[in-house]
């Protein structure tokens, strides 16, 4: 059984369903022909198998990242490069993770003050959710390395299981947010539970991974 084969037997994912990759024509953008046709090429690999279960999963959301990415191409073109919004709405789709966390993590995140994030805070991640979005950030944990990154958006969603995550994501994913790369990196390893490891907190003092924020001059 291919991937598209196998995601089709799953739950309807807001209309779209999933093709061989071969059902795209030569020429076409992919996010174009999912527009046109609501169909979405799919080859057999993990990578589209994750991009397939996003699908199911935020179905919204997904429509509304093809959307952004139509407007743009109806209006540009396909060039060489994709601009802001297409980059930001690929990077999210990609890389992208929602983060329901208390304030104090929050402000953490922000200045990318680790040792505050993961240690002198690390009990409030019990009252923290990651929830992935990017399937390639979910492919890469397939094999994890401590430098994975998921790029956050920077949204504050209450910290309740409850609340339509799919819907409230579509209402944030507008051009003029994205264009601003709303994002905020994590290293999802450092994430208290996440990898054995990090109990240590020498885990946390690789600069290489867990860099400090930027200082603009």
């Amino acid at each position: 059984m291919s991937v598209a084969q196998a995601l089709g037997q799953g739950v309807p994912a807001g209309g779209v369903q999933f093709v061989p990759q071969s059902a795209l024509p030569g020429g076409e953008a992919y996010e174009a022909f999912i527009r046109r046709t609501g169909q979405v090429p799919t080859r057999d690999n993990l990578h589209d198998l994750f991009n397939g279960l996003v699908w199911q999963t935020f179905p919204q959301s997904k429509s509304q990242l093809n959307c952004l990415h139509h407007e743009e191409i109806s209006a540009n073109g396909v060039t060489a490069t994709r601009g802001p919004v297409r980059d930001a709405a690929t990077l999210f789709d990609e890389n992208g993770a929602l983060l329901q966390a208390p304030e104090p993590l929050w402000q953490a995140l922000l200045v990318r003050d680790w040792h505050r994030l993961f240690v002198t805070l690390r009990p409030l991640w019990q009252q923290a959710r990651l929830t992935l979005f990017g399937h390639a950030l979910m492919e890469q944990l397939v094999n994890p390395r401590k430098n994975i990154t998921a790029h956050v958006l920077i949204e504050q969603f209450a910290i309740d299981k409850s609340i339509d995550l799919d819907q409230v994501l579509t209402s944030k994913l507008s051009a003029q947010r994205l264009a601003a790369k709303p994002f905020a990196p994590l290293p999802v390893l450092g994430i208290p539970g996440w990898w054995a490891a990090n109990t240590d907190p020498i885990f946390y003092a690789d600069s290489k991974v867990f860099r400090p924020l930027r200082q603009v001059v």
